[in-house]
């Protein structure tokens, strides 16, 4: 009798502990406006907290309501729609929202290409040999790789990109792949060049991992381009949560490489933005992520 007088105390304890821990949860979904089919892994951030998430397959996410300011904006970023900015107070019910996004209309640039040689080469990391280190992220983050244009010549389309995937951890969980300009704040990675999603598993890890991208017509800026792999939310297996939003990451690790005297690699996290990695070994060579791409040459 004791015993069960002893659970229902704790339970009444408990209940409303779990119900406090999800009203200071903000929650919903977000469609495209005009199909209202979910968008998976779009972005999700708070602008003042600088905390964020991503939406899983089916469109769903979950984060911390703000604490810093009474008021804050929610900010959605979906690969090929236009950003969207919800006004949020501190202490509303923000449970179950529905989101839509405008999707954005791609209008192809023609390309003029003259006569003369074309060659494919590759561009970026070559070696086969991985540094030191791992390269792992959380859901929503990204390491992206400047392929540099080194000698200046006339770049065409991209033909593949590729990325060393460590052999640690669980090599093959998908991620997905980004193509950037490197047209935002001091040259880092701004506008969205590949507009799809392409989400790609590796067979395996300890090797590099080509994805053909000839199905998308990516002409390569001809000051060169970033490539990045983006972690995204994977099933239950991915990530684990608590109340305390902590997440451990079960996803594929990238190695790095020294290879360049100069950063090429930069870093984004969730309500966070883009910071350049400016780390180096003993030798002055710096920390970069394996990744490189294959792309038309013209002679």
């Amino acid at each position: 009798m004791l015993k069960r007088l002893l659970f229902f105390i704790a339970l009444g304890w408990l209940l409303p502990q779990l119900v406090s821990a999800q009203d200071n949860r903000i929650t919903g979904r977000v469609v495209d406006s005009k199909t209202k089919e979910p968008i998976p892994f779009a972005s999700i951030g708070l602008k003042i907290e600088e905390s964020g998430a991503l939406t899983n397959e089916y469109g769903f996410f979950q984060l911390a309501q703000p604490e810093k300011s009474a008021q804050d904006s929610l900010v959605i970023q979906a690969l090929g729609y236009f950003r969207k900015a919800v006004s949020v107070k501190k202490g509303d019910k923000l449970e179950d929202l529905i989101i839509e996004v405008t999707k954005r209309s791609i209008v192809l640039k023609e390309v003029e290409v003259t006569a003369g040689k074309v060659k494919a080469k590759d561009l970026g990391a070559s070696s086969n040999t991985p540094g030191e280190g791992m390269i792992q992220g959380m859901p929503g983050s990204q390491y992206a790789f400047f392929v540099k244009n080194e000698k200046g010549k006339k770049l065409g389309a991209i033909r593949s990109v590729s990325f060393y995937i460590g052999e640690h951890g669980f090599p093959k969980e998908p991620f997905r792949v980004r193509i950037y300009k490197a047209d935002g704040d001091y040259n880092a990675p701004n506008s969205d060049l590949l507009t799809e999603n392409v989400v790609v598993s590796a067979p395996g890890g300890g090797s590099w991992f080509t994805i053909d991208m000839t199905p998308y017509n990516i002409m390569a800026p001809d000051e060169g381009f970033f490539v990045a792999m983006e972690w995204i939310v994977s099933g239950d297996k991915f990530y684990t949560t608590n109340f305390m939003d902590n997440y451990t990451p079960y996803g594929q690790i990238m190695r790095p490489t020294f290879e360049f005297k100069e950063s090429r690699t930069w870093t984004y996290s969730l309500g966070k933005g883009w910071s350049l990695i400016t780390m180096s070994n003993g030798s002055g060579l710096r920390y970069n992520a394996m990744i490189k791409a294959e792309v038309d040459i013209y002679k």
